[in-house]
């Protein structure tokens, strides 16, 4: 099994597959979060090899875009990662990160039933890029996408909603932030993980201050 082989099918099958994907759950943030996690593993005791093939396939049936289906992006993983005889033990592994990795899932627990070193890994580095500028960035490229209004101040955020209220949620792009990205910081796993979230949660703090101001005409 030549890895750097299966990385180079693997980083070309998921350019494909999501050459028509929405900005925020593009190519770009697949290979933001392989960088991120490459980044962290070096100092993490963990099998650099899931971690990347993880990194690489973790979105490339986002739910959000399949009416809300989370078997599909493990099965075309299962089947892909098959078809270039990836050891039996790894797929189950890298499908296992998969299935665990979401925000949405955290709802659940979901991580009592199934942990890793390397699904630590990934999560982080998936969870960086959902906060600081670019998390900002793909935050309101997402509300573009959907049609969601920027902010509404009669529309407060919901902060204890079930897994289905948040996958079904159509709230102002704002409230995002306080549901789900400013909760981040304290959720990241790793050191390295939680040491560049802490900046990039004061970056997010900063332009909500700034969002405010000009809303209500301050600035």
């Amino acid at each position: 099994m030549n890895q750097e082989k299966i990385i180079t099918a693997t980083i070309a099958f998921v350019k494909e597959e999501l050459k028509n994907a929405e900005g925020g759950h593009d190519w770009f943030h697949i290979e933001r979060v392989f960088k991120n996690a490459i980044l962290i593993s070096k100092e993490e005791n963990v099998d650099v090899f899931v971690v990347s093939l993880a990194a690489l396939l973790h979105d490339i049936a986002d739910p959000k875009f399949h009416n809300g289906d989370e078997t599909i992006g493990p099965i075309v993983a299962n089947d892909f990662l098959k078809k270039q005889n990836v050891e039996p033990t790894i797929i189950k592994h890298v499908v296992d990160i998969i299935n665990n990795i979401s925000f949405k899932n955290s709802f659940e627990n979901t991580k009592a039933n199934f942990n890793s070193k390397e699904l630590d890994v990934v999560q982080d580095a998936d969870r960086l890029d959902a906060i600081g500028a670019i998390g900002i960035a793909r935050c309101f490229n997402y509300g573009g996408f959907k049609n969601r209004a920027l902010y509404d101040p009669e529309i407060i955020p919901n902060l204890n909603m079930t897994k289905e209220e948040y996958k079904n949620s159509s709230a102002p792009t704002i409230n995002h932030f306080y549901e789900k990205l400013l909760l981040l910081k304290d959720k990241m796993n790793t050191t390295s993980g939680k040491k560049i979230a802490a900046e990039r949660h004061l970056f997010m703090k900063t332009f909500l201050k700034q969002f405010y101001e000009e809303w209500n005409g301050v600035k």
